[in-house]
């Protein structure tokens, strides 16, 4: 029996939360009767990608800051738990990307990602390890309690968000789990140089190399997905600075694709257009690939290296004793921090 994977490409609807929370209801219903067993969501899908930093002034950058700060999201809020229901009603995995507000304070942000299964429940809460080049002006760093592989009926499942999946011990750390079906996300675009002054920094192969790389290497399905830069999400992040947009076109787009152990992109590959990447694979047939190498199996010395993960959340506090706190909710909001990961 396949398994169906369903990657989305989309484009984010910048500081809009309602907005982009309707697109993504609307994309788990179309992956669903599309028969997908697991859809996967863009990087910081909700409620964008802070491609701005690349470009701004840090002392000009405070007030974009302070609305993406405003648009993220809470893992307890509303709109994941419309969205944990909409996964329920549909019968389908979700991985999502989003940038996360902390409970105890309105500037503390993680670029992260949820994995939720068929029937609403968040399985993985990953905060992103290291904020990568300019995203150190958005968000903190996360922790290693979301680098886990959960079991679903068609699979086990895993994830990194954008650099991460170069990460050699990150990923070495779902694979040493079992993983078999990986899910990548990535922004839209990634300015790393001024395209006006040479080559522009080509993200889609980037993301290829990645996805092929870890696919082979861990014996997995990778899930690329991507996000879409628009015209609305353009005039959104430029605020009508012509040097800026033109800067932005020229910039080579993110791709989305299913990849598979010998590298190829199945079901195609979607780059610009929005829509769902779609294909069927064989997780079975991933043991016969283990009997060439098996990174974390027999072809490994696991007496010669050692790898230990630390997966305790961070807080900001941690109490000892017993003392009268001044409301409930100042009781568990360092709580929620700790435990809503499980």
């Amino acid at each position: 029996m396949s398994t169906r994977l369903a990657a989305a490409h989309l484009a984010s609807t910048f500081f809009d939360v309602e907005a982009g929370v309707q697109k993504t209801l609307r994309y788990i219903d179309l992956a669903s009767k599309d028969g997908a067993d697991l859809v996967a969501f863009p990087e910081s899908f909700l409620p964008g990608f802070p491609i701005w930093h690349a470009y701004l002034r840090p002392i000009d950058a405070h007030a974009k800051f302070a609305r993406f700060a405003a648009a993220s999201l809470r893992i307890d809020g509303p709109e994941i738990a419309r969205i944990r229901d909409a996964a329920r009603n549909a019968r389908i995995a979700v991985w999502l990307g989003f940038s996360e507000r902390a409970s105890y304070s309105e500037g503390c942000l993680w670029n992260s990602a949820i994995l939720i299964d068929a029937e609403g429940e968040i399985r993985i809460h990953h905060r992103k390890l290291v904020p990568t080049f300019y995203e150190k002006l958005v968000w903190s760093r996360g922790d290693g309690n979301g680098l886990t592989v959960e079991e679903l009926p068609f699979g086990r499942v895993g994830g990194l968000i954008c650099g991460e999946n170069g990460n050699p011990l990150a990923r070495y750390a779902l694979m040493a789990q079992g993983e078999q079906i990986h899910c990548a996300s990535y922004p839209s675009i990634w300015p790393f140089r001024d395209p006006a002054g040479g080559a522009p920094y080509d993200l889609s192969e980037a993301i290829r190399v990645r996805a092929a790389a870890h696919s082979f290497e861990a014996k997995t399905f990778t899930v690329v997905s991507s996000a879409a830069l628009d015209d609305a999400g353009i005039q959104a992040i430029c605020d009508g600075d012509s040097a800026a947009e033109a800067m932005l076109r020229q910039c080579v787009g993110a791709a989305s694709m299913i990849v598979a152990p010998d590298g190829a992109a199945l079901g195609g590959t979607l780059c610009g257009t929005e829509g769902l990447v779609v294909a069927d694979v064989d997780i079975p047939m991933l043991t016969e690939l283990k009997q060439h190498h098996d990174m974390a199996g027999y072809y490994n010395r696991h007496d010669v290296f050692r790898v230990e993960v630390n997966r305790e959340r961070q807080a900001p506090l941690h109490f000892s004793g017993r003392s009268k706190r001044t409301s409930h909710e100042d009781e568990t909001s360092f709580a929620h921090e700790t435990e809503v990961a499980g």
